[in-house]
């Protein structure tokens, strides 16, 4: 297991989105934008119970995490970071826990107090957790090379 570097964990305290990608029942790719944020060594983002992402990380919890970030690298690409790991769900059944971890991307991406969102409060929603296993990507995080 590993963490998210201190030079990647920028990435979560500004706007970037990440995209998250999960394996459909028959293997195929599938990617989803959300919010996300660090919690210790964790990436966590919040979810409707009822999304394919969710449904495919209760059954295979491989996970793949990419932030792109606003700055270039010395080489002229945009740095990216790649994480890979497993996930687990927590929920539903959780309300309070989501809403205060939807209140306070809110913050972040939208600039509002409170998460704004039809879904606030919801019983049906889940907490994702993905405990990284390997770092990649370009940036100051990644091995040269």
């Amino acid at each position: 297991m590993t963490g998210i570097p201190k030079e990647a964990r920028r990435l979560f305290e500004g706007s970037a989105h990440a995209t998250v990608v999960t394996a459909n029942p028959d293997g195929s790719p599938q990617a989803s934008l959300v919010w996300m944020r660090v919690e210790g060594d964790d990436l966590v983002f919040g979810a409707e119970e009822r999304r394919r992402k969710v449904a495919n990380l209760r059954r295979d919890p491989r996970v793949t995490v990419l932030v792109q970030d606003d700055r270039d690298h010395a080489i002229g690409l945009v740095q990216h970071l790649t994480v890979t790991g497993r996930a687990s769900v927590e929920g539903p059944g959780i309300p309070e826990r989501y809403t205060e971890l939807m209140d306070d991307l809110a913050r972040r991406y939208l600039g509002t107090e409170r998460y704004p969102m039809p879904n606030r409060g919801s019983g049906t929603a889940v907490i994702v957790r993905i405990t990284p296993e390997r770092i990649g990507g370009l940036g100051p995080w990644s091995a040269p090379g």
